[in-house]
């Protein structure tokens, strides 16, 4: 077998693409005519975080001690991994759109797949890959549930549903992915 496959297989990489599809095609299907809306951006934040959550389980391999001792560069295999996976969740969601209404747009979908990525990398190097969803996880329940942004921090807390084109929004995104993808690209998962 070759390398991309066995490391494809030891993060569960398939059962993950399968949990990504089937989770962004429920919650379209299951929305009351394709959710509210461009407006209304919570449908496709659900399902970005929803497709991170899922790719988030395979952050870690099955051996965190032979992931540390393998004679391979993993750097950059990390941060492939990282960067991989939040363009195929965000892949996923544009392609979803194409067969029924648009929920939000490209580059809404784009600036919340890499933030929320990032959030899911950070929550592997703190955590553990078994636990890299809860960052993503708790950042989204608060989004959710805080009021609406006034304030620059509060823009800066609920950066998930702005507008594309919100400057806070596109910095912490952006802060969130770089800062994410490093943590787990140099550290690698908790073990």
């Amino acid at each position: 077998m070759r390398w991309l496959t066995l490391y494809a297989r030891s993060r569960q990489i398939p059962a993950s693409l399968a949990a990504v599809l089937i989770s962004a095609v429920a919650v379209a299907a299951l929305a009351p005519d394709g959710g509210a809306g461009p407006s209304d951006p919570k449908l496709p934040v659900l399902v970005l975080a929803a497709g991170v959550m899922a790719a988030s389980i395979g952050l870690s391999g099955q051996d965190l001690a032979l992931d540390r001792t393998a004679a391979v560069r993993w750097v950059p295999r990390r941060a492939a991994h990282v960067l991989l996976a939040g363009a195929v969740v965000a892949a996923v969601l544009l392609t979803v759109q194409t067969v029924g209404e648009d929920m939000a747009t490209t580059g809404f979908v784009v600036r919340d797949s890499a933030g929320l990525m990032g959030l899911a990398a950070l929550g592997a190097a703190l955590s553990g890959g078994q636990y890299a969803w809860t960052l993503p996880f708790a950042w989204l329940s608060f989004s959710f549930f805080a009021p609406p942004p006034t304030s620059t921090p509060m823009r800066v807390a609920g950066w998930m549903l702005l507008p594309p084109g919100t400057t806070e929004a596109t910095w912490t995104a952006t802060a969130l992915a770089v800062a994410g993808t490093l943590a787990y690209a140099v550290a690698g998962p908790r073990r």
